[in-house]
């Protein structure tokens, strides 16, 4: 399977984490050997985390790959993959990394394993800077499996920042191919609803006043619907450590589903986080796309596996997606249109990545 080493610069656009994920989840799908250099150079400590550190390991474990200078710190790492298999795959951050970002760098190998896989992935189950394991459950799983596929998402252990302590399982089987996706008509938004949580030695009533404090932020601009955000403690024996957040979801007549959220901070008041999330919703709903500004860039890597042309239409274009398209397009060959809808047109490369 080996080829000429693909050649990516950590350092640009994003210059993060997300560079990582998508360059060796594409060279892990498509065979290709991989040099990562300037790994997120963008940031105040740049290199390897231990987040970063444990997905690498486990699509080099999943592939049977070879991984060279990867260690907390590292600026430079090169991968050379094998083919993917099936079975358990565990990826620990020992950290409050977050267990989200291991999912968006594991998942779309797996689909295109021998076998069955189960991914074990441990660390920040709501964590900043990432998805949470809510938005992950409730908004990208419904939207994904429109490609033709499903999985499931079992939240063992929530776990929050700084220890981390969650453990989120994660089962899906192979698929022969991805069907393309269309997601241009937004609809009309029929349903609000949400939870606000408290986890650990954290009072209920800041799940209360989180949740009022959303209510009555979207109710200024959205007068005519119920909003349903419920108030919730997490029961001990599924949380670890102290924590507090909210996500708030709009669902929409077509299916569409956007998201606002926030997490709680030492010294941030309830009221503050509740609005938070909501005006990040109604900032969602404004722009007039069919998918929330979180979304989009994570959609990028399925689109340019599925066969034929997916359509989103998107607000405006994060700097997260324009990286996902620029390493698609680097790698995976894809052609891709960019303009207030973003158009992929599936190369014949996919008649290399079907072929196992």
């Amino acid at each position: 399977m080996a080829g000429q080493r693909v050649e990516v610069d950590g350092g640009i656009m994003e210059g993060g984490g997300q560079i990582l994920r998508v360059s060796t989840a594409l060279s892990c799908l498509l065979g290709l050997p991989l040099r990562v250099h300037k790994i997120r150079a963008g940031r105040s400590t740049p290199g390897l985390r231990p987040q970063h550190l444990s997905g690498l390991e486990m699509i080099r474990d999943l592939c049977d790959g070879q991984l060279e200078g990867a260690e907390i710190g590292s600026t430079e790492i090169m991968f050379t993959p094998e083919k993917i298999k099936g079975g358990i795959h565990t990826a620990d951050t020992k950290t409050a990394g977050s267990v989200c970002l291991l999912m968006q760098v594991s998942m779309p190998c797996v689909l295109f394993a021998s076998s069955p896989s189960e991914l074990r992935l441990k660390g920040g189950t709501n964590a900043e800077m990432a998805p949470q394991i809510d938005y992950t459950a409730t908004v990208f799983k419904p939207i994904v499996e429109k490609f033709g596929f499903k999985f499931n998402c079992d939240i063992k252990m929530r776990g929050y920042y700084p220890k981390g302590g969650g453990e989120v399982i994660v089962r899906m089987s192979p698929v022969k191919q991805l069907n393309p996706i269309n997601l241009t008509d937004r609809g009309s938004v029929t349903k609000i609803y949400g939870r606000a949580f408290v986890a650990g030695v954290l009072p209920f009533k800041v799940a209360k006043d989180m949740a009022a404090a959303a209510v009555r932020c979207i109710r200024k601009e959205v007068r005519d619907l119920y909003v349903n955000i419920q108030p919730v403690q997490e029961p001990k024996d599924q949380a670890f450590g102290n924590g507090n957040g909210i996500i708030i979801i709009a669902e929409t007549s077509t299916g569409c589903l956007f998201a606002g959220s926030s997490l709680g901070k030492r010294g941030v008041n309830a009221d503050k986080v509740g609005i938070e999330a909501a005006e990040m919703l109604l900032a969602n709903l404004r722009h007039g796309g069919a998918v929330d500004e979180y979304l989009q860039d994570q959609l990028i890597i399925f689109m340019a596996l599925a066969c034929g042309v997916s359509r989103i239409k998107t607000g405006p274009v994060t700097l997260h997606t324009q990286t996902a398209i620029h390493f698609a397009e680097q790698l995976a060959k894809v052609s891709i249109p960019l303009d207030r809808a973003i158009d992929f047109y599936c190369s014949q490369f996919w008649v290399r990545l079907y072929k196992w």
